[in-house]
């Protein structure tokens, strides 16, 4: 008689057919993502007054940004005139060689471009300030 020889059991995994996939998944991933809009309109939250500014000693300098992107610092209550963004840092630079525990913030008009915005904290980290403070529009201003 014949006598069949046995086979045994394959217990290995073809991994060619889910490297295949992987990289055709990969290649569609990758053309897709450029294609894919990041961009949210968002309107910015808003805070109750904090308690932070009037603890400080000092009154805080306001570095603003109104509609238009022009540049004002503000140190207490007195508003200069209108400059650009190295004025504004070196003005602020100024101030806090003086005094350089004194709050910095940034106010932005909502018209203003976010990138406006970056661009004045650039300049200001670029001066030497340690840190800047983002102002909110309070629930009593509406």
């Amino acid at each position: 008689m014949y006598q069949r020889k046995r086979r045994r059991p394959v217990a290995e995994i073809n991994v060619v057919p889910y490297i295949d996939v992987m990289l055709v998944l990969l290649i569609i991933f990758m053309a897709t993502a450029p294609l894919i809009q990041h961009g949210v309109k968002v309107d910015l939250p808003q805070m109750e007054e904090s308690e932070l500014v009037e603890t400080k000693d000092s009154p805080p300098i306001i570095a603003t940004i109104d509609a238009e992107g022009r540049y004002f610092v503000t140190v207490g209550t007195d508003p200069e005139a209108p400059m650009d963004a190295v004025e504004v840092a070196a003005v602020i630079k100024l101030k806090l060689e003086q005094n350089p525990d004194t709050p910095v913030m940034i106010k932005g008009s909502g018209r203003v471009s976010y990138q406006e915005v970056l661009y004045l904290m650039d300049f200001l980290k670029r001066a030497g300030v340690p840190s800047v403070g983002l102002m909110t529009k309070s629930f009593e201003d509406e």
